[in-house]
């Protein structure tokens, strides 16, 4: 796979005279077609990063590739166009009067002609079970109904990249799984990259690579398996996952449990071997 955004020695603060950088000298890559997972504490340049990558800031030093290009003030509004960012509170990205309204309000902006604008909002909103809801206000919506509208208006610009920046966390856990899985289903079934902002542990374990950033700079890339093994994970804002403690609690009662990371899956199957063997 190519890679469809390289960041290089990112530097950035909010003011001038600040001491500290927000980023200081961040360096990584995302491949076309995967999903990223960025972690970290409050403050720790996670959701000022994507904001440098979609042109909403601009870096002091550094470059950003996008889709081969690098970008510049001349090109940021194409590149923008690139990507569609989903954000923590959807009431924020509302502007229709209807959720139809609304998911074709970028299109028009874009001047997309009508009968392909209709097509792409119907498009859209089957994708994410809203199109049921397409004369409903978005004002009555529930919030995960709300997110799902969110990635609809995303969805029928047809970017390459999407970025969800804390885009589950005022959901509920059964609503942040349903949204997790619609995104990671139109990401498969469109090609798209992803990046995810994130503490769930759910969406973490859906990404290719996850990237942990501390004070500004990149602590980690890693697998979601290789993350989930760590021993300080609570440091992160992560709890330990369910079948790592699972494992922990097997290999204590002395089943020779492998000390890696397992999915459900993966360790009923595990679990299975152990007692057909007995």
């Amino acid at each position: 796979m190519t890679d469809i955004i390289q960041v290089k020695h990112l530097k950035y603060k909010y003011e001038e005279e600040a001491e500290n950088y927000t980023l200081n000298d961040v360096t990584f890559h995302v491949k076309q077609g995967e999903w990223l997972s960025i972690i970290g504490h409050n403050g720790s340049g996670k959701s000022t990063t994507v904001r440098l990558i979609d042109g909403l800031l601009e870096a002091e030093s550094g470059d950003i590739f996008i889709d081969g290009d690098k970008l510049t003030v001349d090109n940021v509004w194409d590149k923008r166009r690139l990507i569609g960012m989903v954000f923590q509170n959807p009431d924020n990205q509302f502007v229709g009067a209807t959720v139809e309204d609304d998911v074709a309000f970028g299109l028009e902006n874009q001047g997309i002609p009508l009968a392909e604008m209709r097509q792409r909002v119907q498009e859209a909103l089957e994708l994410v079970g809203m199109a049921d809801f397409k004369i409903r206000e978005p004002a009555r919506l529930s919030g995960g109904q709300k997110q799902r509208v969110a990635i609809a208006g995303v969805v029928a610009l047809r970017p390459k990249i999407i970025i969800l920046d804390e885009a589950t966390s005022m959901l509920d856990p059964e609503g942040r799984l349903d949204l997790i899985q619609i995104v990671k289903d139109i990401k498969d079934q469109h090609g798209m990259t992803v990046i995810s902002i994130t503490h769930d542990l759910d969406e973490v374990a859906l990404s290719d690579r996850v990237i942990v950033m501390k004070n500004g700079q990149v602590e980690s890339i890693s697998t979601p398996a290789d993350l989930f093994m760590r021993d300080d994970l609570a440091d992160l804002d992560l709890a330990q996952p369910f079948t790592a403690e699972l494992a922990q609690s097997l290999r204590q009662a002395g089943l020779a449990v492998p000390l890696r990371y397992f999915t459900e899956e993966e360790l009923e199957e595990t679990v299975w071997e152990f007692i057909s063997k007995k």
